[in-house]
């Protein structure tokens, strides 16, 4: 990678980063306001950003609530901000408001191997064992392997122990294949509570990491008895060279300062924009970099391998409960393999890239990538959420 002395940001404006559909639907942000003392629940109503704190403290406390479209629709708000003016502030910078990943006290899980085409490439990443140099001579054995035998496979299915046998047999099993097409999917915490950054923020990678990539996802919002209330986007950055040494390794290839970005808001389901809406969201992803480069990507959960409340059952259920409800990465279609440097390489990241992940009805998220160990440090936990909310008299 490239230093990360000089690094240009994005330019945001309402514009940028509304959905398309923005005067129809239930919008719920946060932002960090220095003269409250802390992070707000706010709704988006146009260009403008109205605090909810008084009726609801956390974004989880909203969803909650059975008429939360209802109350971000409707209810008296606060003081109010210029959702342009707040795009325009220095993301991390304490003494000016500016947007937050838009949840707080939900866990923060992911999803993986969901997709059949990023399926062959996490089993890739093992073949190789994280080194890129070995890639396309991997990819060509692996796709004329396994390819067309994943095609609409379904996942734990009678079809799916079938070519688990012949993969067997061709001695290409992996750990990659069981999750993506065996019963039971793979589900992880991504990152602790509160440590997400919103849009406009600076993202982490690693400096040790070679090989590595965005991964533009839905993210659902689920409240404490299971129920999605919501989505945004996300970006589970991916370093393929330390997850590809080992799937122990997967804590340090995914849970690093920065490393998790959601947003840029939750939008609430409703009579107009529900599960099914969910199920046919498509998922732009463009990244240009510092030198001139742009690499443009796409996923559609019309794709996915697994339902999307299917990974919600597997993550909440009587095996498993979250008291303040979840954030759940649904995977992504995308695994970029063309060449950025070294021929055969494929695409790593370079500092100052900035990773723009869109999709019509969730509006825009946006990051500059940047080395974990100088990313903002992670400095405002539960406690500090809970002492903030005191001095204000909301608990």
């Amino acid at each position: 990678m490239e230093s990360a002395a000089a690094r240009p940001r994005p330019v945001l404006a309402a514009g940028t980063v509304l959905p398309e559909d923005a005067g129809r639907a239930a919008l719920v942000a946060r932002v960090h306001d220095p003269e409250a003392g802390g992070p707000c629940v706010a709704a988006v109503r146009g260009e403008r950003v109205v605090d909810l704190t008084a009726v609801a403290p956390t974004v989880s406390d909203l969803l909650e609530r059975d008429d939360a479209a209802e109350v971000v629709r409707e209810a008296d708000g606060g003081r109010a901000w210029r959702l342009d003016d707040l795009l325009g502030a220095p993301a991390g910078q304490g003494d000016v408001p500016h947007l937050l990943a838009p949840v707080d006290l939900q866990v923060i899980k992911a999803a993986g191997v969901t997709f059949a085409r990023s399926l062959l490439e996490r089993v890739i990443e093992e073949r190789t064992g994280g080194d890129p140099a070995q890639a396309t001579r991997v990819r060509e054995r692996v796709v004329r392997l396994v390819g067309g035998r994943l095609d609409g496979i379904r996942p734990g299915s009678p079809e799916a122990a079938k070519v688990k046998e012949l993969l067997l047999a061709e001695g290409l099993w992996s750990q990659y294949l069981e999750v993506g097409i065996g019963p039971d999917p793979e589900v992880f915490t991504k990152a602790p509570v509160l440590s997400a950054v919103g849009t406009g923020a600076d993202i982490g990678v690693l400096r040790a990491s070679v090989w590595n990539n965005p991964e533009p996802e839905a993210v659902l919002v689920v409240d404490s008895r299971g129920r999605v209330r919501g989505a945004t986007l996300g970006n589970d950055v991916n370093l393929r060279d330390v997850e590809g040494r080992s799937a122990l390794l997967l804590s340090r290839a995914k849970d690093n300062n920065a490393s998790c970005a959601i947003g840029p808001f939750v939008r609430l389901l409703d009579d107009d924009f529900g599960i099914d809406a969910v199920r046919g969201l498509d998922i732009d992803l463009r990244v240009e970099g510092p030198d001139g480069y742009v690499l443009r990507g796409s996923s559609s959960l019309r794709e996915i391998s697994r339902d999307v409340l299917d990974l919600v059952s597997a993550t909440y259920g009587a095996h498993h409960q979250y008291p303040d409800g979840f954030a759940l990465f649904t995977g992504t279609l995308f695994a970029p393999t063309e060449d950025r440097g070294a021929p055969g390489e494929g695409f790593t990241h370079e500092y100052g890239d900035t990773v723009h992940i869109s999709s019509p009805r969730l509006g825009a998220l946006v990051n500059t990538v940047v080395p974990s160990e100088e990313a903002p440090p992670w400095t405002s936990g539960v406690g500090a959420l809970m002492r903030s909310l005191a001095r204000r008299g909301l608990l």
